[in-house]
């Protein structure tokens, strides 16, 4: 009797072991596209996994001719950082919360009294979704600025596929 004893405590605790094993983590990976005026400008993709994060940042460094001779003037670094984070995930859809902060020009130049050209002016741009929600299989849009210039993130993501 001890040893039927014995066997179900090793085999209730095996069970009540394997039972406090997480979850297998899940995994998404995601592509989202910078479109500016209707033109794709920039990309980031990735794989994290849900409850994690993951920031990129991608710098254009520009030079401008200003002045009446048109002479090159100073540099500007046109960053972009965005952070994706999956918070929910399933063979349906993926839930994202995604920060976005900016450096942009804007498109018109400016001039001096005397007609000399300035540079563009830089703009900080920053922008946070929350939770956006994706199709599996599908491009959603999330209107960052409407114009001047206008800024959307089509975003994709699914489930990473088990190895």
């Amino acid at each position: 009797m001890w040893k039927t004893i014995l066997v179900a405590v090793v085999l209730g605790t095996s069970l009540c072991a394997q039972a406090q094993q997480p979850a297998a983590q899940q995994v998404v990976n995601w592509q989202l596209q910078v479109l500016r005026d209707g033109q794709q400008v920039d990309t980031f993709d990735g794989t994290t996994t849900v409850g994690q994060a993951r920031t990129d940042t991608h710098h254009q460094v520009v030079q401008h001719n200003v002045g009446c001779k048109d002479a090159p003037g100073g540099t500007i670094d046109l960053s972009r950082t965005l952070t994706v984070s999956p918070l929910q995930a399933d063979a349906s859809s993926v839930t994202l919360a995604i920060d976005a902060q900016e450096t942009l020009e804007d498109d018109t130049a400016q001039q001096t009294d005397t007609g000399c050209k300035l540079p563009p002016q830089p703009r900080q741009v920053a922008a946070n979704h929350p939770g956006l929600k994706v199709p599996a299989g599908q491009w959603v849009t999330w209107q960052i600025i409407d114009k001047n210039p206008s800024l959307v993130y089509r975003v994709q993501a699914s489930l990473a596929s088990n190895p």
